[in-house]
C-alpha cells in the first residue's frame, strides 16, 4: 500500500511539474514602445474598468506572457501589469493580437503564442537606444524568452508620441528608429528579424505629422507600417480606447499574417546556396 502511495504522489508531483513547463516550441512576440502599447484602454485617470473584451482579449492556455520576474504564465488583461511602472494599465493590442493568430492557425506550427511585454509609458525614442535601462532590459527579456525554446517571429513597436515635444526629437525620429531595428538585430543575432511599427494616432507636441512622416519613410528590410491614425481615443485626443486597442491587435495580426508568416523561414545560408548551385550545376552535366 505504502509504495502505491508513494508512486501517486511521485505522479502527481511529476505531473504538476510538467504543467508548470512552457512548450518549447513557443512562438514569441517583443511588444514595446510607450503607453499606447501598454495599453490604457478602459483606464481613466488612474483606475481601470477592469472590462475585457470576449473573445478578443480573453485568456488562453495557449497564449503565455514573460513575467516581470521573467517567468512564463498564462497572459491576461492587462498584459503590461507590472511591467509598465507603477503606472494604471489597460486593454492594449497584445492579447488581441494573439488571439487573432489563433484564430487564423498563423501560429505556424507552435505550441503556443508567447508575448514578451517590455513598453513603458511616456519614454522618448532616445530612451530606447543601445545602452539605455529600457533596450538592455527589452534585449534581456527577449532573450530570457528564448531560453525555454522557440522564435522570435516580430518586434510589435508603437512608440513616438514623446517625441512629438520637441523639435530636435522629432527631426531625429527616423534616424534613431533606423538604429533601434539595426542593434536590435544585431543584439539578438537576428539580422532578418521583423518589426512592425504602427503609425502614431496622436502626438503630445505640435509635431506628430514630422514623426508620422519619419515612421513612413523608414526604408528597412522587414519592417512594416500599421496606421493607428483614425482609431477611437479613450482620452479624447492621446490614448487608444478598448475598442481601438483589440482593432489595431486585428490589424498588427493581419500584417504579420501576409507578410511575417510568409517570411519566417530562415533564409539559407550563402554557404549552403553555393553547394546546391555546385550540385545542380553537376548534376546538369551528367
Amino acid at each position: 500500500m505504502l509504495p502505491l502511495l508513494l508512486f501517486l504522489v511521485a505522479s502527481a508531483a511529476v505531473h504538476h511539474a510538467a504543467a508548470d513547463v512552457p512548450p518549447s516550441n513557443k512562438l514569441i512576440f517583443i511588444l514595446a514602445g510607450q503607453s499606447n502599447m501598454a495599453g490604457r484602454g478602459g483606464v481613466t485617470g488612474t483606475r481601470w474598468d477592469g472590462i475585457v473584451p470576449s473573445p478578443d482579449c480573453s485568456p488562453s492556455p495557449s497564449v503565455l506572457r514573460l513575467s516581470p520576474s521573467l517567468r512564463w504564465e498564462q497572459a491576461h488583461e492587462p498584459l503590461h501589469q507590472g511591467i509598465d511602472g507603477n503606472r494604471t494599465c489597460g486593454v492594449g493590442p497584445g492579447m488581441a493580437f494573439a488571439n487573432a493568430l489563433l484564430r487564423s492557425n498563423g501560429a505556424s506550427g507552435a505550441a503556443a503564442i508567447g508575448l514578451v511585454p517590455c513598453a513603458v509609458g511616456g519614454t522618448r525614442m532616445a530612451e530606447w537606444a543601445k545602452g539605455s535601462e529600457l533596450y538592455t532590459d527589452m534585449v534581456r527579456r527577449a532573450k530570457v524568452a528564448v531560453e525555454t525554446g522557440g522564435r522570435v517571429g516580430a518586434v510589435l513597436w508603437y512608440q513616438g508620441e514623446s517625441d512629438t515635444v520637441r523639435w530636435a526629437d522629432a527631426n531625429e525620429y527616423g534616424r534613431r528608429m533606423g538604429m533601434l531595428v539595426r542593434d536590435l538585430r544585431a543584439d539578438l543575432a537576428m539580422p532578418h528579424l521583423l518589426l512592425i511599427q504602427v503609425g502614431l494616432a496622436s502626438g503630445l507636441g505640435q509635431y506628430t505629422e514630422v514623426v508620422r512622416e519619419a515612421q513612413k519613410s523608414l526604408k528597412l528590410r522587414n519592417v512594416r507600417f500599421v496606421d493607428a491614425m483614425g482609431l477611437p481615443f479613450q482620452d479624447g485626443h492621446l490614448h487608444l480606447n478598448t475598442q481601438a486597442q483589440v482593432q489595431l491587435g486585428h490589424m498588427l495580426a493581419q500584417s504579420y499574417l501576409t507578410y511575417g508568416h510568409a517570411h519566417s523561414r530562415t533564409p539559407t545560408a550563402w554557404w549552403l546556396q553555393i553547394v546546391l548551385a555546385c550540385c545542380f550545376v553537376l548534376f546538369r552535366s551528367y
